[in-house]
């Protein structure tokens, strides 16, 4: 049984329509883990709409129904891919852990993200490929992002598990260092993207502790 925020049950004329753009996200999603190939492949500029439709095969106006354009696309990618880190850390500075535990599940979950989820495509490198007004908003959530990454290694020095140094500086370098991965990952390697993730949470937090 379907319920909003705050226990009143939802009116039966949403329903349908709060279905349709459910499926309309997930189908958005698909699209998205699909087309991530042909931009690993070939870039964000190389890569056309009509190679994207051919690699999910879904007609050119299949493809535009969900997607005006590849601008469309990558916005969609970096608010996709945003949403899933600030609903993670909202988890993790709600559960009462460790700092260096926060921030090992940040790390892993975030490289889980980029080679699962975005499949290891460069795409939120592009940032200068979106219009002011997407880049904004991207933005934006960005630095909710990095500002809570801040927030966690401040707690961290302030309890001694962490030396002392630089929020701003070290998130910088840690955000920097995973993002980094989808330069040289290949999805052909033998390591999987939990082993990738705590091995970068294993030497990222060994060069934080105090």
């Amino acid at each position: 049984m379907c319920y909003f925020g705050g226990g009143s049950r939802m009116p039966k004329g949403t329903r349908p329509a709060h279905r349709r753009r459910e499926r309309t996200r997930r189908k958005r999603v698909e699209i998205l883990k699909s087309a991530a190939s042909a931009f690993r492949r070939r870039g964000y500029y190389g890569a056309s709409m009509a190679e994207i439709s051919r690699a999910l095969r879904m007609t050119k106006g299949s493809l535009y129904y969900y997607f005006t354009n590849k601008e469309e696309i990558l916005y969609f990618c970096h608010d996709y891919s945003l949403d899933i880190l600030l609903d993670l850390l909202e988890q993790v500075e709600a559960d009462g852990r460790a700092p260096d535990e926060k921030l090992r599940r940040l790390v892993v979950s975030f490289v889980h993200m980029i080679i699962d989820e975005l499949q290891g495509t460069a795409l939120t490198m592009d940032l200068q490929a979106l219009s002011p007004p997407l880049l904004r908003k991207v933005i934006a959530k960005r630095d909710r992002f990095d500002r809570g990454v801040r927030r966690v290694l401040k707690e961290g020095m302030d309890e001694g598990l962490f030396a002392r140094g630089d929020p701003k500086l070290l998130a910088f370098a840690i955000l920097g260092a995973v993002n980094w991965i989808t330069r040289w990952f290949d999805p052909r390697g033998p390591a999987s993207s939990d082993e990738i993730g705590q091995a970068f949470a294993d030497y990222l937090l060994a060069g934080l502790r105090a």
